[in-house]
């Protein structure tokens, strides 16, 4: 069995380059965001939200053009661009699949009053969220992918949505049972995710790298949610869904050795 050393060498180098810039860069933007808004107040939080998403995009599309190649990732950015628009036009102007909601004007530019940086918001997050799918679907396209990779996305709403009606920045015409948010928006993100993930078939997903993402993700709004944003009762429902897909991961590599040498780390 590979070592740690050995384990987190071999990560490292799929963050080589570029990547691992993208992800020191979205770290310092995620662990000042606090800081913006004590100094500068609200408005400058949002412009530093909006930096946070598109560095963290960046860096998930980097990462998954390692894996299935530059082409394929701009088709694949494409498909989840046109698609995300399509989910949340139709679903702020009719309620479906999400339930009923509006966006504020605290993010800017908007089509069809849908932010431009929400489909961003889909971006950094799928790819992500395909690496769970990826490594406990059985590493391959099929059905338990796409099923698993609409659950992990959906787990990480636990956190987002609170987050984000807090500020502003969208609001349900009919609060509902979870923290103000209604129950089927999470029916709605999980078959948004799934439609995505069914449409945009990855390949290759390089899913080492991507799940440092998605961990560091966990903990990150774990801790913001906690200790920054008053917003205990959030933190810990994501900290439980997200935890058991990461958890269920963690034990996918202590059991399973991978004998094609496809770069997966193994824990002994």
């Amino acid at each position: 069995m590979a070592s740690w050393r050995e384990q987190t060498r071999s990560t490292w180098r799929e963050l080589r380059g570029w990547p691992a810039w993208l992800l020191l860069v979205w770290l310092l933007a995620m662990l000042t965001m606090p800081i913006t808004n004590w100094i500068w107040g609200e408005r400058a939080l949002y412009l530093h939200i909006s930096l946070s998403v598109l560095i963290q995009a960046c860096l998930s599309t980097a990462l998954l053009a390692r894996g299935q190649g530059i082409p394929r990732t701009a088709l694949t950015v494409a498909i989840v661009f046109v698609l995300s628009w399509a989910l949340e036009a139709v679903g702020s102007s009719t309620g479906v699949p999400f339930g009923h909601y509006h966006y504020t004007d605290r993010l800017q530019p908007q089509v069809a009053h849908v932010p431009l940086l929400i489909m961003a918001a889909w971006m950094m997050m799928l790819p992500p969220a395909w690496a769970v799918g990826w490594r406990l679907g059985g590493r391959r396209y099929g059905l338990s992918f796409v099923l698993i990779s609409g659950l992990a996305i959906t787990a990480w709403d636990l956190f987002l949505d609170p987050q984000m009606v807090r500020w502003e920045l969208w609001v349900w015409d009919q609060p509902g049972a979870y923290f103000g948010i209604p129950l089927v928006n999470f029916l709605g993100w999980f078959l948004g995710g799934a439609l995505i993930t069914a449409a945009a078939r990855p390949k290759d997903v390089p899913e080492r790298p991507l799940l440092v993402v998605y961990a560091l993700t966990w903990i990150l709004e774990t801790v913001g949610l906690v200790a920054f944003w008053q917003l205990p009762g959030p933190a810990v429902c994501g900290y439980v869904a997200m935890g058991i897909l990461v958890a269920l991961v963690w034990q996918s590599y202590q059991k399973k050795t991978d004998e094609s040498n496809s770069g997966v780390f193994h824990l002994s």
